[in-house]
């Protein structure tokens, strides 16, 4: 029943061109995708980012980043040194061993947001240090608390509305006291995804119509000891730019790429073992190789699982949150940060085009190519999509995405499927329907689900025929055109047909001006449905057809029925590329006869003694014992 309810849906598409048609499949996959991406937006972005980092962690580069080493509070520099949070004056000291090894620049993932004791020592270690950053968290997720003071904002970028990129802004923050005004700062707030995890990070936020960098970004701007940090963001000019461009006016030729929405997409490009980490209580107590700090940028952040600096990365489900800045800070040092390019979405449509392009010329090659090629697109086109994306984020650091071009292919293939499906299925039912207005419904069946044999195919049964048949239909047709002969045997087949199926018989043949027709089983019950056929047989079509052509000197058409009982064998023949459909036996050819012998002995129905054995009850008359054309032994009609 839904097969049948499909196939009626797309009727109306059968009766357009195949070609029209597939279009017509290939522009309901485009909307119904758009319609999937709109409905189901946040499952799709996770799935994307989730499958679309595979270029990076199938294929991480395990290459040791010791341009940014990470100084990590670990459990044991909490166990050594004491529990989180560190008093001032053990912060003072971990900023003065980092920068007795020789740091070029601390950037300390840490916010210090209220006054506390030692805040003199740590502000006096800080701005002995070679250059030092500490970190403010703008508000971001809705809250409105002001606790410290932000500083060191951009200028040049504008927070009004209707400047270009609009980035995103907040009343609320989280930074250290005023006291700590004169070292430079940088903010942490990362982009949390729909699954928790951190994969952008805004390059700029505005904060009470002030915009503030990223630490990251901060960090650039502190090695340059320029007393102005002016910056600048321009709309990407060529079809592979990113969306929009930083610029930094003390740091000419460092290009910061950014989305539609002024985000910094994080590089997972290295493997997590890359990064070097070194604990914070070895550094404290000498006890750590400092050569590995001298001259370089240093991170400082919190790594201790039960401090809430912990997010899921696509290598681990429990990444320290400073892991993620070492990202960034080595991929803006290489040049090398990924970006979506601004001309994504029509790359992503052009990709979808080849792909109904190509499902197109599948859906149009012949019947078996057609259903194995787009079973086949359904997985194919959507992992095309999926390596497009990885190889070019491996070769180009280009986010493409690849969701809505696989989403679209594997619609587009299931769709143009189940158009072939319900076309082949609608096409076997009209052949079905064909061969079934030739043969019986369960020989037609048999013939349209079976494979083709030249061996006999036939079983011996029990049955009842009827053999019916014009008579005088020969000099009838060479009275009158052709067209009336046809006109007439029409009828009489149509309404013979009529009756016997009413009758619950079947016809077997029509063959020249006659017919048979066959019931199953050679008992009472089908003895009398046969002799009740023959009577209303006779009834009908002498009223209405056989008194009504008689031609001028030929004698008025008569019908004539034989009815018999017994067995016969009832299947196939013939080779396997020309079958035909056969009732044979003996019950065949005395039921031939019998109706053969209605012209000799003027009887309108005669039966044969093992039919009339079954029908009693009737008012039968004898005919007498005859010898049957073609056959030796006399038989007895009624």
């Amino acid at each position: 029943f839904l097969q049948a309810s499909r196939i009626r849906q797309f009727s109306g598409i059968h009766q357009l061109s195949p070609r029209s048609g597939r279009l017509v499949m290939l522009a309901v996959a485009a909307l119904v995708t758009v319609l999937l991406l709109l409905v189901f937006r946040s499952s799709f972005d996770v799935l994307e980012e989730r499958l679309g980092a595979l270029g990076w962690t199938l294929f991480a580069d395990e290459t040791l980043e010791e341009r940014v080493p990470i100084v990590a509070i670990d459990e044991r520099s909490l166990s050594e040194v004491g529990p989180w949070p560190w008093t001032r004056a053990q912060m003072a000291s971990l900023v003065s061993a980092i920068d007795s090894a020789g740091a070029q620049l601390q950037l300390h993932d840490i916010v210090y947001p209220e006054s506390k004791i030692g805040d003199a020592e740590l502000l006096s270690a800080l701005q002995s240090t070679n250059g030092a950053l500490l970190a403010q968290v703008p508000g971001l997720q809705g809250q409105s608390t002001q606790a410290g003071l932000m500083t060191h904002p951009l200028s040049g970028i504008s927070c009004s509305a209707g400047s270009g990129l609009q980035v995103p802004s907040t009343s609320g923050y989280l930074a250290a006291p005023a006291s700590f005004s004169a070292v430079a700062k940088g903010h942490i707030a990362p982009i949390i995804s729909a699954d928790g995890a951190v994969r952008k990070t805004p390059a700029i936020v505005c904060v009470d119509n002030q915009a503030y960098p990223a630490l990251v970004l901060a960090a650039f701007l502190q090695a340059t000891k320029s007393s102005s940090w002016e910056a600048s963001i321009t709309p990407g000019s060529s079809v592979l730019d990113p969306a929009y461009i930083l610029r930094f006016s003390a740091y000419p030729g460092l290009d910061i790429p950014l989305d539609s929405e002024g985000n910094l997409r994080i590089s997972f490009a290295s493997s997590p073992a890359a990064f070097i980490a070194i604990s914070a209580a070895d550094v404290i107590s000498g006890a750590a190789d400092m050569s590995m700090l001298d001259g370089q940028w240093v991170l400082v952040g919190v790594t201790a699982f039960g401090t809430g600096d912990i997010v899921p990365t696509p290598y681990n489900g429990a990444t320290p949150g400073v892991e993620l800045h070492a990202r960034l800070l080595a991929s803006v040092l290489d040049f090398d940060i990924p970006y979506t390019p601004k001309s994504a979405l029509l790359i992503q449509i052009f990709l979808s085009l080849i792909f109904a392009a190509v499902l197109y010329l599948i859906a149009s090659k012949t019947e078996r190519l057609t259903a194995y090629g787009l079973s086949v697109a359904v997985l194919a086109l959507p992992l095309a999509a999926l390596l497009l994306h990885i190889q070019l984020l491996q070769t180009s650091n280009l986010w493409l995405g690849w969701v809505a071009p696989a989403l679209y292919s594997a619609v587009a293939s299931g769709l143009l499927l189940l158009l072939e499906h319900s076309r082949v299925r609608a096409e076997r039912s009209r052949v079905f329907g064909n061969l079934n207005s030739y043969l019986p419904s369960d020989i037609a069946r048999e013939i349209a689900y079976s494979v083709p044999s030249s061996n006999i195919n036939a079983k011996r049964c029990d049955v009842t025929l009827l053999s019916a048949d014009l008579r005088n239909f020969s000099a009838f047709g060479e009275a009158r055109a052709p067209e009336e002969s046809a006109a007439v045997l029409h009828f009489f087949f149509t309404r013979a047909t009529e009756i016997i199926e009413q009758c619950g018989g079947r016809v077997h043949e029509f063959k020249g001006d006659s017919l048979r027709a066959v019931w199953d089983g050679h008992h009472q019950r089908a003895a009398t449905a046969a002799l009740k056929a023959g009577i209303a047989m006779q009834s009908d079509l002498s009223d209405s057809l056989l008194t009504n052509f008689a031609p001028n000197g030929l004698e008025p058409l008569a019908l004539g029925v034989g009815i018999e009982q017994g067995p016969a064998l009832i299947g196939s023949i013939g080779p396997a590329h020309r079958r035909s459909h056969t009732l044979l036996g003996d019950t065949v050819a005395i039921t031939l006869r019998i109706q053969e012998m209605t012209a000799d002995i003027a009887q309108p129905i005669l039966i044969g003694e093992c039919a009339a054995r079954q029908l009693g009850d009737q008012a039968l008359e004898s005919q007498g014992s005859y010898l049957l054309a073609g056959l030796k032994t006399p038989h007895v009609l009624f």
